[in-house]
């Protein structure tokens, strides 16, 4: 439960964007507070490593202000090369007992000085097919990494009370959107700008997670590459307007469809190799969330791809909306942009 009263905000600073999501809790139900989002520079962030902090902290301190959020207690997270994911087998032992011995497991595990890292873990249950073992999902961070990202909240005069990972923060919206069926076997894919997260659960339990280093801007730099235009046509035809000067419509949706192809064999590759390291389970349904998940070109390759069922993931689905303070019908349109900073606004001070 929150230690006060007072909400968390969840900010979610991406590399083309920082999206912000406030959301009031009553009795296990939600109702949105606040929503908006403040585009980034290209270069803010490359390769989920902050290089101008100095525009982050101005960027969320003008957001906030716009948005008239008071709140200073924030939930965010992290992604990329430097966070480690693993789901390991150790011998059955109680939380306490692995929190003591949870480094040198870890070990084995993290190729990075363990001293340079941040470790969490959560016990998933024992082994099913030995009862002696148990799984353990194990989070690794760099502590560098997450400094940086930590500091520019506390320029912005703001308290990081949860550090989350995307992946996670997707899983726990999904969580209070959808629910879990015990057994079934989902893929949870959030499409950024410039990486995409690839999240398998089985039930309420995460078994496979996987970072793919490309997301949608490959559709508009291949668009900018092969047609010579600026970004900003290059975005417009991504998102569907033909009506570019100088260039062939058809030209475009060949482009879009190669880029769009390269995409979703990234994604294949990572069912594919869940499949092939879990013999049993078989992805039953996809559910994509993340800007591009708005293109129903990519979903559309992704289910003839995969020859699986692949729904776009509404992130307000069963969160409480006001007619009065928000369009709904907006609310629809950018929602899947808003997935991780909902997830994020969910958490509580003290969560696994």
């Amino acid at each position: 439960m929150f230690t006060s009263k007072k909400d968390i905000v969840g900010i979610d600073v991406g590399s083309s964007a920082i999206k912000v999501v406030r959301l009031h809790e009553s009795r296990g139900s939600y109702s949105l507070a606040n929503i908006g989002i403040m585009p980034l520079d290209p270069e803010t962030i490359v390769d989920n490593t902050i290089m101008d902090s100095t525009a982050i902290v101005d960027s969320i301190r003008n957001l906030l202000a716009s948005m008239k959020i008071k709140t200073k207690r924030v939930a965010t997270s992290v992604s990329g090369h430097s966070v480690i994911i693993r789901k390991i087998s150790l011998p059955i032992m109680t939380d306490s007992e692995l929190e003591a011995s949870i480094q040198w497991e870890a070990e084995q595990y993290i190729p990075f000085d363990i001293s340079e890292v941040n470790i969490d873990f959560q016990i998933l249950g024992p082994d099913a097919k030995d009862p002696s073992q148990m799984n353990v999902m194990l989070v690794a961070a760099k502590k560098d990494f997450v400094g940086d990202y930590t500091s520019v909240f506390s320029e912005a005069n703001l308290e990081p009370v949860v550090m989350d990972i995307d992946c996670f923060a997707v899983e726990n919206m999904f969580d209070y959107n959808y629910g879990f069926v015990e057994n079934e076997v989902v893929a949870l894919i959030d499409l950024g700008a410039s990486a995409t997260s690839v999240n398998v659960l089985k039930g309420e339990a995460s078994v496979f997670t996987r970072d793919i280093q490309t997301g949608g801007n490959l559709l508009s730099e291949e668009l900018q590459k092969r047609l010579g235009i600026s970004s900003i046509d290059a975005e417009r035809a991504k998102l569907g307007d033909r009506n570019i000067a100088d260039v062939d419509p058809d030209s475009i949706d060949e482009i879009l469809a190669d880029a769009v192809e390269n995409l979703v064999q990234e994604v294949q590759r990572s069912l594919d190799f869940f499949s092939a390291t879990s013999s049993e389970d078989r992805v039953a349904k996809v559910y994509l969330t993340g800007g591009v998940s708005n293109s129903s070109q990519v979903r559309e390759a992704l289910e003839e791809k995969l020859d699986i069922s692949v729904e776009r993931v509404d992130p307000f689905r069963n969160v409480t909306i006001s007619d009065k303070e928000f369009d709904k019908e907006y609310l629809n349109a950018i929602g899947p942009m808003f997935s991780v900073a909902a997830g994020l606004a969910m958490r509580k001070v003290g969560d696994k």
